[in-house]
């Protein structure tokens, strides 16, 4: 006969010695994700030039229900609309979330920490005006990103493109006017700004960015207003280098934006291979529809060039050189917003470093826009499912990669990121306002008492409703 086992199952033995951590780890496999019900609402999916009544239900991160009979389950958060809006959260697509106040702010006058401390009051700032995405369009914001994502601070989900991809002299140039070849200045050691020229020096720091979680690249291709060295005619890296970038990028299945103002700079980035052009203001007509042919993106920052360029002597940091050059993209601007709504090409809009005169008010470059002649459907879409789309080029370099679970793969090329829009499966971002933005698109300027409730991946950040 043989003797009885002495094996004691796992399971049983920690059951026996730890029956306690045992039975919560139990617990919480059986917990139900949580839920949030928004009734009486009238919904702006980010796509459709109308608003629909109905539910919508929360479950975990993403919206798991939505139609007029669509009730939670028990425990759930029920938020009663009122008949008020919901729409998506917005989505900035030209952030500097370590840039405050100019460029070199962060090399003169604060080191890192003060850096990031200050940071995390603006990642607050996104999310009081609504802004539960942001694309950082370069600076050190890769460990930023990485935190909101893993929920060790609140904010906005950030795509960084990591430190700026600049010549020597070049807009991303952050060095003093007499460092030598082989200096690297305080901001560069950190990430913030790489200046490299040449082809092998341009794979690496783009490869070094991508490492760090870099989710795009930004390619400084043209002379600027806030830096110091740099001319608005200079046109920046040659083809070569550029298409270097490009390549690195490509190769990780992402894509390239690039500072550029004029005909040579962009054309020459398009040529590269660029899909997304920052600023652009200084273009001819004939470039606006190449970049409709194209398919190729334009990021508009409407306050930056349309309002403050238009008094540059109220930036305190600008030499005159600097305001000079801002009054000129000033004059530029307006006629290039013209052509690009006359052509109807790819637009999506971001703040830059400048806010307005009483702070930081990411909306007001959405709303602006009506000055150009767009319609509110428009900038909506601007702000959310166009950005969004621009956002998807990323790839399988984007980090959020949760949404519509119950789609195949290719289902899931086809439908997109989940962001900007609100359809079932995409996350749970969105904002109950008061008013309807589809008539009066300024409602989003007044965040603080229009916007009652904001929710940023499934967790509600603010609710004022009762």
């Amino acid at each position: 006969m043989k003797p009885k086992s002495r094996f004691i199952p796992i399971a049983v033995l920690s059951s026996l010695l730890f029956p306690s951590a045992l039975s919560a780890q139990e617990e919480k496999k059986e917990e139900a994700p949580k839920q949030v019900l928004f009734t009486d609402v009238q919904i702006f999916n980010g796509l459709d030039d109308k608003l629909s009544p109905g539910n919508v239900l929360v479950e975990g991160n993403l919206i798991k229900a939505i139609g007029k009979d669509v009730k939670a389950g028990e425990g759930a958060t029920v938020i009663d609309g009122g008949g008020r809006t919901l729409m998506p959260g917005l989505i900035d697509m030209h952030s500097h979330l370590s840039i405050h106040e100019g460029m070199l702010d962060g090399r003169d006058d604060w080191d890192q920490m003060a850096t990031g401390a200050i940071s995390q009051e603006r990642l607050r700032s996104y999310l009081d005006q609504g802004f539960t995405t942001a694309r950082d369009a370069g600076g050190n914001v890769q460990g930023l990103a990485k935190a909101v994502r893993l929920g060790r601070i609140p904010g906005p989900r950030i795509y960084p493109s990591g430190g700026f991809i600049s010549q020597t002299g070049g807009h991303g140039d952050v060095g003093r006017w007499n460092d030598q070849p082989g200096s690297t200045n305080y901001l560069s050691a950190n990430g913030f700004s790489y200046m490299v020229d040449g082809v092998d020096e341009i794979m690496k720091a783009v490869r070094t960015n991508i490492r760090s979680g870099a989710t795009q690249i930004k390619i400084m291709g043209g002379g600027g207003v806030a830096s110091e060295f740099d001319p608005l005619h200079q046109v920046q890296f040659t083809l070569e280098e550029m298409q270097a970038a490009v390549k690195v990028a490509a190769d990780s299945g992402t894509y390239c934006l690039v500072h550029a103002y004029s005909d040579e700079s962009v054309n020459r980035a398009i040529d590269a291979g660029v899909k997304c052009i920052e600023h652009n203001f200084l273009v001819t007509e004939d470039t606006i529809k190449r970049m409709k042919k194209e398919g190729i993106a334009l990021s508009c920052q409407s306050i930056i060039s349309l309002v403050t360029f238009a008094n540059p002597e109220q930036i305190t940091f600008f030499s005159a050189d600097q305001q000079t050059k801002a009054k000129k993209v000033n004059t530029g601007a307006s006629q290039m917003f013209e052509w690009a709504v006359k052509h109807d090409i790819i637009m999506v809009t971001g703040g830059d470093m400048f806010g307005v005169a009483d702070g930081p008010r990411q909306a007001v470059n959405m709303t602006k826009m009506v000055d150009v002649g767009l319609s509110p459907f428009k900038i909506l879409k601007m702000g959310t499912s166009d950005a969004a789309k621009v956002i998807g080029w990323c790839g399988e370099m984007n980090p959020y990669k949760d949404a519509y679970p119950d789609k195949t793969p290719e289902e899931k090329a086809e439908q997109g990121i989940g962001l900007g829009v609100i359809q079932e499966g995409a996350y749970a971002d969105m904002i109950l306002l008061d008013g309807n933005p589809l008539k009066d698109i300024k409602v989003l300027e007044d965040y603080t008492n229009n916007f009652k409730v904001i929710i940023r991946n499934g967790e509600v950040w603010k609710n004022t409703l009762k």
